[in-house]
């Protein structure tokens, strides 16, 4: 499948496997890029000697193009930007916060710069600055989200800038990538559909935990302290959400309840741990590699793709015809 996406960033399918912090390493990204797309090593909160090791395991497991996700409210933030240039790194993503300060020294190294914006103003924003792509990312999203859906969101970016836009959150299947290319999207990001694959290396329980979710099963915390979060319901997140009704009071306990939280997550803490991850991990109830998932993603998205409307639309009906939850109950 060709896109201005794929052909920007040299990649075979349009699909980006998201920058999540703490969990997208050497392993995750290499078989990403490898089976196609294009995987993230996540920089956020990382030593500079971290970053240095997994790029340079990444670029050992795959020749094939190597983002790398960038927060830029870290505060090593310059140091990392420039890390990025001298190991070679083919694309950036940021968050939290403007890349402008990096671009000239990123265009120079031939880096392609991808922010990832919850509005359509950020959007226009960051095009004037001069960047290649942007990611619009909904509330659906794992981790640190917006307030606008991905439905909403990802049409008004298309219509406001010229450069090529990717849709993120709420995203796990060929439906979601054909439902994000009729909003005008060129390309998918995906965070939560690659939390379960053989190559994340978050502890089993944290992966368990995903895909035992129900639709139901995810939380915004931090809303009124100006850092949403969307994570799975445990007890961390429950307790949390708890005394936030009550900053006043609890801001400084929620805070040391914040600290190390996603690492004992990752570690398989899944009681005290922050569980991040987005709406759609309903949607995921196998285990599998990454190529495996792209590949299901990517015929299930041509298979869609190739129909009139009509015959999704028929589809649609079949499927729900053959849903186990419309069937006659065995008392009627």
């Amino acid at each position: 499948m060709k896109t201005r996406i794929t052909e920007l960033l040299g990649i075979e399918v349009p699909i980006i496997q998201g920058g999540m912090a703490r969990i997208a390493d050497a392993s995750l990204a290499a078989a990403v890029s490898e089976a196609g797309g294009l995987g993230i090593i996540a920089c956020g909160g990382a030593s500079l000697e971290w970053i240095e090791e997994q790029v340079s395991k990444a670029r050992s497991l795959t020749s094939k193009p190597l983002g790398a996700n960038v927060m830029l409210m870290d505060p090593q933030a310059p140091q990392v930007a420039e890390l990025l240039c001298t190991l070679g790194i083919d694309v950036v993503t940021t968050g939290a916060g403007s890349p402008g300060d990096y671009l000239p020294m990123w265009k120079e190294a031939g880096i392609k710069v991808m922010p990832v914006v919850a509005t359509t103003a950020q959007a226009k924003r960051m095009e004037r600055l001069g960047v290649d792509a942007i990611v619009a990312e909904g509330t659906e999203s794992g981790g640190h989200v917006g307030e606008l859906t991905t439905m909403a969101l990802v049409p008004a970016v298309c219509e406001t800038v010229s450069i090529p836009v990717v849709a993120a959150g709420g995203i796990a299947d060929g439906r979601g990538i054909c439902a994000a290319f009729a909003l005008g999207a060129e390309g998918v990001q995906m965070g939560t559909r690659f939390l379960t694959v053989a190559e994340c290396s978050v502890a089993q329980a944290y992966k368990d935990f995903v895909i035992k979710a129900k639709d139901s099963d995810t939380l915004v915390i931090g809303r009124g302290s100006g850092h949403p979060v969307r994570c799975l319901k445990n007890k961390f997140s429950r307790q949390v959400k708890k005394l936030e009704a009550d900053l006043d009071a609890h801001g400084d306990e929620i805070e040391q309840m914040h600290l190390g939280a996603l690492r004992r997550a990752v570690s398989g803490d899944v009681e005290q741990g922050n569980i991040m991850a987005g709406q759609v991990a309903a949607l995921i109830s196998e285990y599998k590699t990454a190529a495996e998932v792209i590949d299901e993603l990517m015929t299930e998205a041509c298979a869609l793709g190739a129909l009139s409307l009509q015959e999704v639309a028929d589809l649609n009906s079949q499927r729900g015809r053959l849903c186990p939850s419309s069937s006659p109950s065995s008392e009627e």
